[in-house]
């Protein structure tokens, strides 16, 4: 994650500029603005961006792109939707790629990897726990918060893994090997930060979450 400059050729940057853009594009059009004009939400949102652009840049890392943090795509998905997501998560990008923690000819890159991919599993989790499990407040916190929060991360690896391999950047065997396995690591960190930020939101803040609902959740309606 957070790739630098300079790891990946024109024949991967181009492509990538064009599907982000196209993405960007996408999710700035159907983005639900009108949630943002609620104060409460509006400063959620503002407050998550500058918090996930401090979580960031501690990270750890051993090679050139080798580098791991926590993500943030699920619980910013669960508060106001994929679209909004996607954007607030390229405006951290923007954010740790201004303070040189990554560059800029790999952000299309970066943001496809972190917040393409991240968003894009945390929504299909979530819709697929819509429509297989019952609408309870314990499937809500364990498989939309903590148990999507995990996959969402570990997919992120498997893809910027692949990227790597692909790209000739480092061998598929030492990304496997040395690389990989921690993002199962950092998977159940994730997880225990987003099940408890899910927690939270849902017990006293349930208006901030995009798609909870008192009468389905918590009355068993």
């Amino acid at each position: 994650m957070n790739l630098p400059d300079g790891l990946l050729d024109g024949n991967w940057l181009l492509p990538a500029w064009f599907l982000w853009a196209v993405l960007a594009v996408l999710a700035v059009w159907r983005a639900p603005w009108r949630r943002l004009a609620d104060s409460a939400r509006l400063n959620a949102f503002l407050g998550m961006i500058v918090a996930l652009i401090l979580l960031w840049h501690l990270k750890a890392g051993i090679k050139p792109g080798l580098s791991l943090h926590l993500l943030g795509a699920t619980v910013f998905t669960l508060c106001f939707g994929w679209e909004l997501a996607f954007v607030g998560l390229c405006l951290v990008l923007l954010g740790v790629t201004l303070n040189g923690a990554a560059g800029w000819q790999a952000f299309a890159v970066n943001g496809l990897l972190m917040a393409g991919v991240g968003v894009g599993i945390s929504q299909s989790a979530h819709r697929l726990v819509d429509r297989l499990l019952p609408s309870h407040l314990f499937v809500y916190i364990f498989c939309k918060g903590f148990f999507t929060s995990a996959l969402a991360v570990f997919g992120v690896g498997v893809a910027s893994c692949a990227l790597l391999a692909l790209s000739g950047t480092y061998s598929g065997a030492y990304l496997s090997e040395d690389y990989l396995p921690y993002f199962l690591l950092l998977g159940f960190s994730e997880a225990w930060l987003s099940g408890m930020l899910s927690t939270l939101f849902a017990v006293y803040r349930p208006s901030l979450l995009a798609d909870f609902d008192d009468a389905s959740f918590l009355r068993g309606k």
